[in-house]
């Protein structure tokens, strides 16, 4: 199972810039892809980016062209770090954001998936 710790957050002006970083630990898994997801109160988690191990991105319609999802690149670093950076925050912004993970570990070639806890996210003046 990997373990995934979120960090960054808080409270962001509107009009601001948000980063958010997740980190993965444990060993023996690669990394397929990761992704941010997040849900607002009385709504449904929905898929924020994503990227994956080859550096493919995708965006959500609501943050494509604000945002940037990246992934360190230190090959001698066995925890990956996932990045997700939004410019011109707005109220719809406000959510949990939660960290994910598809791995499939390499002893037993099995696939799996995993959630970070989420770090909260509010946009307020």
């Amino acid at each position: 199972q990997v373990q995934l710790v979120e960090s960054g957050g808080g409270l962001v002006q509107p009009g601001g810039s948000l980063r958010l970083s997740c980190t993965t630990s444990g060993t023996g898994f690669t990394i397929y892809y990761m992704r941010w997801h997040r849900q607002a109160p009385g709504k449904e988690r929905e898929l924020v980016a994503s990227i994956t191990s080859g550096g493919t991105t995708v965006y959500a319609d609501s943050v494509k062209g604000r945002s940037t999802i990246s992934i360190d690149t230190n090959r001698n670093n066995p925890n990956r770090t996932m990045y997700l950076q939004v410019d011109k925050v707005n109220l719809g912004d406000t959510a949990v954001y939660y960290c994910y993970t598809f791995t499939r570990q390499v002893s037993t070639g099995m696939f799996d998936s995993d959630w970070g806890q989420g770090i909260q996210v509010t946009v307020s003046s």
